[in-house]
């Protein structure tokens, strides 16, 4: 038996957040599949961990936190 796999779709989408220059700012989406894998992106490039970005998953709830946060992160 055949079953096909079942898309990963977004149960609640990033919403436009708004933050003082400097602080952190969070960004969370929650999907329909727990442990989906995530990849976040800035226009074309892919985030990746550094001291500026931090990605957490915990089950369906995947989240990017933006320290210090600049004008050219929008």
């Amino acid at each position: 038996l055949c079953v096909p796999a079942v898309p990963v779709l977004f149960k609640q989408a990033l919403e436009n957040t708004a933050v003082e220059e400097g602080k952190s700012l969070s960004l969370r989406c929650e999907l329909t599949k727990a442990d989906a894998t995530v990849v976040w992106k800035k226009g074309e490039a892919t985030l990746q961990a550094s001291a500026k970005y931090e990605m957490k998953q915990k089950g369906t709830v995947a989240e990017l936190v933006i320290h210090n946060a600049e004008p050219e992160d929008a």
